[in-house]
C-alpha cells in the first residue's frame, strides 16, 4: 500500500466518526441545491442519461416476464445510483478542491 492509500485509508476511516461526518452532511445540504444542478450537468455530459439511457430504460419497463423485468428495473436503478454517487463524489473532491484554492489565494493576500 503506497502513502497515499495509507492516507486515503484513513481519511475514509475518519468519516465514520459521527460528528465529522454530520458536518459534511450540514454542509452539503446548505449546497444541496446549487450541486444538484451541477450534479445533473455533469451527468448529462458525461452522457449518463442520454440516449442510451433512455433506451435501457424502455427495454427494462418493458421486459414481457414480470420477474425479469423487476429484475431488469432493480439492476436499472441500481447502476443510476452508482453512477449519481460516483460522479456525486467527484463533484464533491472537485468543490473540495475549488474550497482548497479559494483558501490559498485569500492567505496570500
Amino acid at each position: 500500500m503506497t502513502s497515499e492509500d495509507a492516507r486515503l485509508e484513513a481519511a475514509i476511516e475518519r468519516l465514520s466518526e459521527g460528528e465529522r461526518f454530520a458536518e459534511a452532511e450540514r454542509v452539503v445540504a446548505r449546497a444541496a441545491p446549487q450541486l444538484q444542478k451541477v450534479l445533473a450537468a455533469a451527468l448529462a455530459d458525461g452522457g449518463w442519461f442520454g440516449e442510451s439511457h433512455e433506451a435501457e430504460t424502455l427495454r427494462a419497463a418493458t421486459v414481457p416476464d414480470p420477474d425479469e423485468r423487476v429484475t431488469a428495473v432493480r439492476s436499472l436503478l441500481a447502476e443510476e445510483a452508482r453512477m449519481g454517487m460516483m460522479v456525486g463524489v467527484a463533484v464533491g473532491w472537485a468543490l473540495h478542491d475549488e474550497l482548497q484554492d479559494t483558501e490559498n489565494l485569500e492567505g496570500e493576500s
